[in-house]
């Protein structure tokens, strides 16, 4: 899944929950700064989405740059709509 500011990639997973990977790298955001910002966002989007059943599967977060330049509240909602997406798309491979 993704969109303008992030591309999600999910695996499904033996271990029973959710696991993050992340790739944040220069080319999205050059300032160590920026590139700090946007991992604490993942992260804490990735903890309140899985503390809320999110489905046990290994998640790797890509950063585009456009993600650089957008307000936290902009980030919160891409990410929402991915984990939305990806969590949907396992389930129905789950069950088919």
């Amino acid at each position: 899944m993704s969109d303008g500011l992030f591309t999600v990639v999910a695996r499904p997973t033996e271990h029973g929950y959710a696991r993050l990977g992340l790739a944040v790298s220069k080319r999205c955001a050059s300032r160590a700064v920026a590139r700090n910002r946007l991992k604490r966002v993942v992260r804490e989007s990735f903890r309140r989405h899985a503390a809320g059943g999110l489905f046990p599967a290994d998640y790797v977060v890509m950063c585009r740059p456009a993600a650089a330049s957008c307000p936290n509240a902009t980030l919160f909602r891409s990410l929402t709509d991915l984990w939305r997406r990806a969590g949907e798309r396992l389930q129905r491979r789950a069950r088919g």
